[in-house]
């Protein structure tokens, strides 16, 4: 009886390890994976090329280099690369179906692509009778010196005057001037600002505005 279970107990085993070792020679074989990176450049000046469009022929995988020519994807060997931009010309490459590291690096190169496209007239009227007829229908008696005229009009000047407002250069120029008289003067009586224009202008508009005005005066108005 022991015998018996003994010679089972081989069998099974043998079985078992022959079942392993099937399994795992009819295992199938996965392709390697390599990380594929590399930059763009120009043929010319060898300037980075932004925003290349590369595509895995074949499938609707791919990448786009960045604003510094480069790029990262993950290819098998064997695959072709394709490279499209819009003012280079289309070029592919080609991944050597004999590789078996993880990493593969290079530099694609590609060449200017001078594109003519058709002249577009741009109109602001729906048709070219509409644009005709509008331009003819334009009213250019003014001449010159009239338009110059109206432009330097009482009125239109001293509309100019009253919305001006001084330049960023203007303002840095008086803030930093108030900021040095300041320090100048520093413990000492402030300067009187009686030969300031600025001073003026600011007087002179307050008053126009009413600013000065008696209380008096506001409600008899």
């Amino acid at each position: 009886m022991k015998l018996i279970s003994f010679s089972l107990i081989c069998i099974f085993s043998l079985l078992s390890i022959n079942v392993f070792g099937q399994t795992k020679n009819n295992a199938p074989k996965t392709t390697p994976l390599i990380q594929f990176s590399g930059v763009v450049l120009d043929q010319d000046s060898l300037t980075p090329i932004p925003f290349v469009s590369i595509v895995i022929r074949g499938t609707a995988r791919g990448t786009i280099s960045h604003v510094n020519g480069f790029f990262s994807l993950i290819i098998q060997p064997g695959d072709i690369l394709d490279f499209s931009a819009m003012t280079h010309k289309n070029r592919s490459f080609n991944i050597p179906d004999t590789l078996n590291q993880k990493y593969y690096y290079a530099i694609q190169v590609l060449t200017k692509d001078t594109i003519d496209l058709p002249v577009v007239d741009v109109y602001s009227w729906p048709s070219r009778d509409d644009f005709k007829r509008s331009f003819l229908a334009l009213n250019l008696n003014d001449t010159d010196g009239d338009r110059a005229d109206k432009n330097l009009s009482r009125e239109e000047l001293s509309y100019m005057e009253r919305n001006q407002t001084a330049s960023a250069s203007e303002n840095y120029n008086y803030v930093m001037q108030n900021y040095y008289t300041k320090i100048y003067t520093s413990g000492q009586q402030p300067v009187m600002n009686l030969m300031n224009p600025v001073k003026w202008a600011e007087f002179i508009s307050a008053w126009r505005s009413g600013k000065f005005s008696s209380s008096s005066t506001k409600k008899k108005n």
